[in-house]
């Protein structure tokens, strides 16, 4: 009987042991999890921040292009694309139709977003040039008023960035 009490002891006493080890493990547990958690808040703010700033650079450019534009400093097709190009790229909060909300930008991005720049554009012929020059000139024509009134509109809706709006195109 006194080994069978011993036994009961020693065996509670193992019992004790790993109820307290597992209970240990158990707190850990919940404290990384704690620690998880909040290291994901604060990356989640981090991301929200950068992404934020992002869109602060991105709308400041989008701004400028549409005032040069606006006002016939830029090509309607160089800033179409510039801006089509750039807004692709900004974070919306919701998912924007871009193309209904812009579509004389979107139509004249869509004239040119295949046409060479630059040293591509130097290896075609002079006449095929001027084929795609006449394109683009027509083109631009064409949606005139449409991009004029599409950067009246992205000048109020993307704010530009503090300064920046005292920029003066020569």
């Amino acid at each position: 009987m006194n080994i069978m009490i011993l036994a009961l002891c020693v065996g509670a006493v193992i019992i004790a042991g790993l109820a307290f080890y597992a209970g240990q493990l158990l707190y850990k547990l919940s404290a990384q999890k704690k620690l998880i958690a909040k290291e994901q808040v604060k990356q989640q703010a981090k991301l929200a921040k950068s992404r934020l700033e992002r869109n602060a650079k991105l709308a400041d450019s989008i701004h400028l292009i549409a005032r040069a534009m606006h006002q016939e400093q830029c090509e309607f097709s160089e800033g179409c694309l510039r801006v089509w190009v750039l807004m692709s790229q900004y974070s919306f909060t919701d998912d924007e139709d871009l193309s209904g909300r812009y579509p004389g930008i979107f139509a004249m991005y869509e004239v040119v977003k295949e046409m060479p720049t630059h040293d591509a554009r130097k290896k075609y012929s002079k006449k095929e040039i001027f084929k795609q020059d006449s394109a683009r000139w027509r083109a631009e024509e064409t949606h005139a008023e449409q991009i004029k009134a599409d950067c009246e509109k992205i000048i109020e809706e993307f704010k530009a960035a503090p300064g920046s709006e005292n920029v003066v195109f020569n």
